[in-house]
């Protein structure tokens, strides 16, 4: 399966069934063995598993007195929470672990759906202040505890385009919206619900526009939604997700999309997108960071807790850590300090090599980085823009 499509494939089957579905103690877990190794159902709303899951397989050959069988699934970030919640109102919770970016994440902070990590699991787990990179840092308290940061990157939001069809690309947000005006149905972006591009083009305009609050998308985005709203008018439809956009561009049947560093770097590397597909930012540009979260849903054993911890920081460590580089699919990817390309393995050095941009080093450290916004707030743009631009357009 191409890494491209991750985010809009529907949930497969496979779900393990768990013995104990009794609620885990609000206690530390220490990282012992269980009474006996377990089943994990581990579900992917972010194409995260294209980073990490090797290193997860890792960990389940490494413990087999932890983990007997670990089950890999896929799912769209905005379908999982209402899943979940239905499981956990049957008391027949059979997700153990939810690696998500910050859609899923919020939303089920939102529903009450997640364990509550930390400070409570603070003996199993490491000291994430000290190991995690600035913005990993900044970006974990996004979570509120309920969920801890495997991958971290800068993300976007960045224009892609095909340069032979677009000779002068827009370096304005005006310049953007009279190229949609002037070349209908030639511009997209996906549905920012469950794309990565999509949310943060959604959280970066604001910056680039100079709306009154970028935090607050109920008072303080009066250009944003208007301009979102123009912008609208001259695009054909928004997909569900990431995947169709890269398609598409790579196709011809878009000549602009919205992008990130890895959404840049992966497809050209899969060869979804061409080689010599280009990028730019436009004027006022502000990086909206991101990461990939792992979440446990509440209603699990004990014995699943203390793997799951066990497991989680197994994933911190930065052999681990330098897997996630990938094929660029999240560039770069690790969330922890002194983790480098050299240390990635041989095909993720050379994918980068070749497809990665110089240009990225640069934009990175002259570019502001922000945060996105917090989850209640986001949960809020999602549904402002899915009732006020996405409702008729959407598919």
């Amino acid at each position: 399966m191409d890494k491209f499509e991750i985010s809009r494939r529907g949930l497969l089957g496979g779900a393990a069934t768990i013995a104990t579905l009794g609620l885990a103690p609000l206690r530390a877990f220490a990282a012992t063995a269980p009474t006996s190794p377990v089943t994990l159902n581990i579900v992917d709303v972010a194409g995260n598993l294209a980073l990490t899951q090797p290193a997860i397989e890792a960990y389940a050959k490494a413990k087999p007195n932890f983990v007997s069988k670990i089950t890999f699934t896929k799912a769209p970030a905005p379908e999982l929470p209402g899943k979940i919640k239905a499981q956990q109102d049957a008391g027949k919770v059979d997700i153990d672990m939810v690696l998500t970016g910050t859609d899923a994440l919020s939303a089920g902070l939102d529903q009450g759906l997640w364990m509550q990590l930390l400070p409570d699991q603070n003996a199993a787990l490491p000291k994430l202040n000290d190991i995690y990179l600035p913005g990993a840092a900044a970006m974990q308290g996004l979570a509120k505890g309920q969920g801890v940061i495997v991958t971290y990157y800068p993300s976007g939001p960045l224009l892609e385009y095909m340069p032979d069809r677009i000779k002068t690309p827009p370096k304005t947000a005006e310049e953007l919206l009279d190229f949609t005006k002037q070349n209908p149905n030639r511009f997209l972006y996906a549905r920012p619900a469950n794309s990565g591009p999509g949310r943060t083009f959604m959280m970066g305009l604001p910056y680039i526009l100079g709306d009154s609050d970028p935090k607050d998308p109920v008072k303080g985005w009066d250009k944003t939604w208007a301009y979102l709203k123009a912008l609208g008018e001259g695009i054909e439809y928004y997909p569900t997700g990431t995947g169709a956009t890269m398609k598409e561009l790579g196709e011809g049947t878009r000549d602009i999309i919205v992008s990130t560093t890895g959404w840049d770097i992966n497809p050209r590397v899969l060869g979804v997108v061409p080689k010599e597909a280009n990028i730019t930012s436009l004027k006022g540009f502000h990086w909206v960071t991101d990461a990939h979260y792992m979440c446990v849903p509440k209603g699990l054993s004990a014995d699943k807790m203390a793997v799951l911890l066990d497991l989680m920081s197994f994933l911190l460590e930065p052999a681990q850590q330098a897997v996630t580089y990938d094929k660029g699919y999240f560039y770069p990817g690790p969330a922890v300090k002194g983790v480098t390309l050299d240390m990635a393995p041989a095909d993720s050095q050379a994918a980068i090599k070749e497809f990665g941009r110089p240009e990225y080093e640069a934009l990175i450290a002259s570019a502001p980085l922000e945060l996105p916004l917090e989850p209640a707030q986001m949960v809020l743009a999602f549904r402002r823009w899915d009732e006020e631009i996405g409702a008729k357009k959407t598919k």
